[in-house]
Order: structure tokens, then sequence, then C-alpha cells
């Protein structure tokens, strides 16, 4: 099932393996994906000799990690291939401690000061992108912390399971039974949630605040490079941010970062840490900002967990996400046919009819791919005309089975709780209604500036964006901000690296001058 490329890198990745492994298969052998799942496990413990598979009768087809004979905490219900192939490896060496996913120290303290026992479930697409953080992150969460346990279940072999939960969008997490995430998610976001839910106790408390010439909130291509900059002009810096590389993470495909002709979101992702990682910069991931207080020069800036960062220099990177339609029915069908990423959820809507509001980029690239998989495709746009690029409205009149609705606005997203069933729209030239019956909708209308934690700190436009100059200066004296959080026009990622770079060298410039 591997091919011997494939193996060389596995036996790689798994020769520093200090503990004994077993992979205990729990499966029955009528099920038509046993012999899958056996071989592909017999190829990855060929890898390694700290590495023993397991076989035992059961009724279903699963397989638990086993570490020196007991048990790790984690399940997978599937076969962890496709994307889910590197949360397998990933498994056995965070067991093992290993792993450049591993969180620092004080994250660590807060996993393992989640109250209760507590048993998490993952349901999964094997197409989906955004599945395996997900599924990595709860796993470390789950060998961190041993009253946690954690489930990864692929639903194309469990559909009748998945069906029943009427799951319509993945990731889906449930915690004891109770959904508690959907969609896109990283470590200190699922954290917080556990802790929200479950509680904390025995977590120490950092009083003494942690000290930088320089801290930048915001992992993506403006916070990295601003903290790059920084870093090469000789000042200590701190990158404080949920995840490295921010919005890039979703992307598929770029084909627009001058001198690089093509590369993914996951590639530039690793790409930014690595050069990161060649500075003297602190990586401070998993971080959620709560607040941000000025005690005269100084910015005081708290995290989620009791940390707590002073500087005298901040740059605000923190992007922006996706925006919503803020009409009845949205939020409560989020999860529930209403989603915001094509290639993780439209596997759900085959040979369904689905609406994708938007007629931008971002819309007839997701209309065009939803058409290859949906009976019909309708496409709603506020503006009398498409606002996408030419090419890509010559290939979506190329798709028969895509209706394109113009000057049209969403009033409603008509379900009963647990579908999508239609969308109210009402034409902006008549005021005519209609209610058209849909099973999804994909909303791609365009980005929101994730500015609300600084609204009272600096200026900001009604629309959110921090308001900036030429050299991204705010109003505040030491505070500046880069990338999709500002004025500054055209979000583009090398738009946001030339911005990042921007703000780093004009708080160099005031701190040399003493402004700061």
């Amino acid at each position: 099932m591997l091919d011997k490329t494939l193996k060389d890198q596995v036996t790689a990745v798994f020769s520093g393996l200090e503990s004994e492994y077993i992979f205990e298969v729990n499966a029955s052998k009528d099920h038509e994906s046993y012999n899958e799942l056996v071989e592909m496990l017999e190829d990855v413990v060929s890898c390694s000799s700290k590495l023993t598979l397991r076989l035992n009768d059961g009724d279903s087809i699963a397989f638990s990690l086993l570490k020196n004979g007991e048990p790790t905490g984690i399940t997978f219900r599937g076969i962890p291939n496709g994307h889910e192939f590197t949360s397998l490896l990933l498994a056995v060496l965070n067991s093992d401690g290993k792993g450049k996913n591993q969180p620092d120290e004080f994250i660590k303290s807060r996993i393992k000061s989640l109250k209760g026992d507590i048993k998490l479930t993952t349901y999964v697409s094997l197409t989906c992108t955004n599945c395996p953080e997900v599924v990595q992150s709860l796993n470390l969460i789950a060998i961190l912390n041993p009253n946690i346990s954690h489930e990864m279940v692929d639903g194309s072999i469990y559909p009748e399971e998945a069906k029943s939960l009427r799951i319509q969008a993945v990731p889906a997490v449930y915690a004891d039974g109770e959904l508690i995430h959907v969609g896109r998610g990283e470590l200190g976001a699922l954290l917080t949630k556990l802790e929200e839910k479950y509680g904390t106790e025995g977590l120490v408390q950092e009083n003494e605040p942690k000290l930088y010439d320089m801290i930048v909130i915001g992992g993506g291509p403006a916070g990295a490079s601003a903290a790059i900059y920084s870093a090469r002009k000789g000042m200590s810096v701190a990158v404080i941010a949920e995840n490295v590389g921010g919005q890039v993470k979703e992307t598929q495909g770029i084909e627009n970062l001058i001198s690089v002709p093509t590369t993914t979101g996951e590639e530039l992702t690793r790409n930014l840490r690595k050069h990161l990682e060649d500075y003297p910069i602190s990586i401070l991931e998993h971080r959620i900002v709560e607040k941000v207080e000025l005690d005269g020069l100084d910015k005081i800036v708290y995290a989620k967990g009791g940390e707590k960062f002073v500087t005298r220099s901040l740059v605000i990177a923190t992007g922006a996400n996706w925006k919503k339609l803020n009409v009845p029915g949205e939020s409560d069908h989020i999860g529930k046919g209403v989603a915001f990423c094509v290639h993780c959820d439209g596997p759900f809507y085959k040979g369904k009819h689905v609406a994708v509001i938007g007629g931008g980029n971002s819309g007839i690239e997701a209309a065009i791919d939803l058409a290859g998989i949906c009976s019909k495709v309708t496409v709603v746009e506020f503006l009398d005309e498409l606002k996408a690029d030419r090419v890509l409205q010559e290939k979506l009149a190329t798709h028969n089975n895509v209706e394109v609705v113009l000057s049209s606005q969403t009033t409603e997203v008509i379900g009963n709780g647990e579908k999508v069933t239609a969308l109210k729209l009402k034409n902006r030239k008549t005021e005519e209604e209609k209610v058209v019956d849909v099973n999804g909708v994909f909303i791609q209308i365009g980005l929101a500036p994730n500015s609300y934690l600084f609204k009272d700190l600096v200026n900001v436009t009604k629309y959110g964006e921090i308001e900036i100059d030429n050299h991204a200066r705010t109003n505040v004296p030491g505070i500046y901000a880069a990338g999709d959080v500002t004025t500054v026009p055209f979000k583009q990622i090398i738009i946001s690296m030339g911005e990042g770079a921007k703000a780093a060298l004009s708080a160099f410039d005031d701190k040399i001058r003493g402004v700061i």
C-alpha cells in the first residue's frame, strides 16, 4: 500500500523512537475495508522495530495506539490515509515526546490541568484539509492528559453514524457526546473550549510578565515578516499567535507570490515557520490574546491562561476571517448546511442543490468546484454583475448546472435547526422576494478584519479596519498594524509581507529616535 519512497520517509521519521508501540486492531474480517487497514498498518510497522501490530476480532474498523503496553488514549475508527496519514505518524511521534507540533511548557501545563474524564470524538473526511490539524491537536491533548481520550472517526466508513448525528460539515468534534466544535480549529482554540466546558485545576499562574523589545500579535505573512525584520535589527521579539500561517493555511494554490510561480498554503506556512526559526524569535503559538492595555509607553498583552507580556513596540497583524451574512437562520445552521470551506464540506453535498453567496473570485472558484459534484449550484451576487476575474467567469460558464442570480440580497437562511432547506432572496431592484430550495449554503462574501480586541485601543474604520498611515503607524505611539487587519488596500499575501516589514522598520526607526 505504501510505496518504497514513502516507506523510506516513514522509516526516517521513526528512526529515533525510544518506546515500544502497538497498533491494536479491533476489526471485523468481513468488513470491506479490513484488508486495506491491515495492509496499511503492516507497511507502517515494517518501518520500525519499535512498532508491532496486534490483530483482534471486532465488529467495526478501528485500532488503538499503545505505548509500552499501556493505552495512549488515541483511537482511529477508520483508515487514516490521505490527509490523515500524517495524523497517524504524529500520534506515534507525539507519544514519544517528539514532533515539531509539540506545544511549549505553558500550553502543556494548561492541557494537564483540564478537569475530569473526557471522551473526545472527531468526525472527519479524508478529503478535508482542515481535519488533520484538529485531529492532531486533540491527539496531543489525549497524550498529555491521561484522563482524556480521543477517537478519530472517518464518516465515510461510518455513514449511518454520521447521518444519525446529522453531520454536514467536518471536522465535527464531540466531547462526551456533545458537539463542541465544527470546522477549522487549532490547539489553542480547542483547548480554550475544553477549559470553558470542564474547567481546570492545579494550573500555576505566571505572575512575572515577559519583556520583549517587540511583540507581534499574529503569525500570518504580515506577522512573520514584522518579526523577522525586527529580529534582524537586533530586537528581542515574540510572536503571539493561535498558529503560524493564519489564513494562508487554508489557501489551496498560490500562484501570485512573485518569484514563486506556484506553492500551497501548507508549504508557505512551513516556510514561514522555518524562516522564523532561523532567528532568535520566541514563537508563542496556540495563544489567544484576551486584551491589551497601555501603561505609559508600555503595552501589556494578556493571553488566555494567565500569561502577561510587556513591550514598547507592538505590531497588530491579526488578519481577517470569513464574513458572515448576519441574517436570520445563519448562525443556527453553521455546520448544519451553512459552510465556508468548499474543500472540506463540499463532498457532503454530492448530487444536491447548493447555493454560493458571493460573486467574487472566491465565490466563483467555489461554484466551479461544487459544479463538479453537485446536481445544481446557484450563485447569488448582491451587485448587478459578477466581480470575479474574467477567466473564472468564462470557466464557470462551461458548467450547465450553474445558475447566477444577480442584484439579489440573501435575507434569511431557512431550515429546521438540523439542516438547511432553503434561502430567501430579495431582488434589490424590484423588491420581489422569493424562496429557493437548497440543501446547503457556502458563504463567500469576503473577509472581516480581526480587530475587535483593539477597537478601543486604536482608531478603526466603520468596517473594523485598523487605521494606519503610510508607515504602518496607528494613532498610538509604539503600536503598529500590518496586513489584512488594516486599511491597506488589496488583501494579498505579498502586500501583507511588505506591510509587516514596513511596520518593523517604522518601529525600529521610532526606537532609535526616542519616540518610544
